[in-house]
């Protein structure tokens, strides 16, 4: 996916969720491993003033259906080995659009997002007082509990990683560390965006895949 691609993959799918009804302030709730498709859905809800909640893929359908429940979300897309669990939950919360980065079956293909014009409509976004992403805390206190951060929160964190001047557009990132947690979103995946570095997806940690990923594409940046 070139940067170009990602840009217009972005609008189109923040066009086409407002047709479907997703609007500034609405929770759009994403159980996935990494995969590129990631980062168009999480900029487009952003895009539309939405909020983003990363689920734990790892979670039982339990889990998944309080967190669903908990963040008020009414949208959501999997993958297509967490689609039994993903259906299960979002039927237990009354969740109806249902997404799937791929196919199976209950879930409309995200594919179906990625057309038209791209032209969504322009949000007015408070940064220091609208939420962008939501994701849930390890629960070691009790049940896992969202933490609520707004535009402001993310670029800040991105500023400090700026500061320490440690990667460039010229470095090519490993992305193994799960997008569900805020350290793969932001320090790696928003920041390699914002950065214009190149970044490859794991979608779990192995060994001989991951020493094979940073020889056949020439890794200089694994966190």
């Amino acid at each position: 996916i070139t940067y170009a691609e990602l840009v217009r993959s972005i609008n189109q799918t923040a066009a086409n969720l407002y047709k479907l009804g997703f609007k500034q302030g609405d929770v759009f709730g994403i159980l996935s491993s990494n995969v590129p498709e990631y980062a168009i859905v999480f900029h487009a809800v952003a895009t539309l003033g939405g909020v983003n909640t990363p689920i734990n893929p790892l979670y039982t359908e339990s889990e998944i259906a309080h967190q669903l429940k908990d963040a008020g979300a009414t949208f959501l897309v999997t993958a297509p080995q967490f689609a039994d669990k993903a259906s299960a939950a979002a039927a237990a919360v009354g969740i109806k659009n249902l997404f799937v980065f791929g196919e199976a079956a209950g879930f409309e293909p995200f594919t179906t997002l990625l057309g038209g014009d791209g032209n969504p409509p322009k949000v007015k976004i408070n940064p220091r007082e609208d939420l962008v992403a939501l994701p849930y805390s390890s629960g070691t206190t009790g049940l896992p509990k969202g933490v609520m951060l707004t535009h402001h929160n993310l670029i800040s964190n991105m500023r400090q990683m700026e500061g320490l001047d440690y990667f460039t557009s010229e470095d090519t990132l490993l992305c193994v560390l799960p997008l569900f947690h805020i350290y793969g979103l932001v320090v790696i995946l928003n920041m390699g965006l914002y950065l214009g570095a190149t970044i490859v997806m794991m979608p779990r940690f192995d060994l001989e895949l991951f020493l094979k990923s940073v020889s056949k594409y020439r890794i200089t940046l694994a966190h």
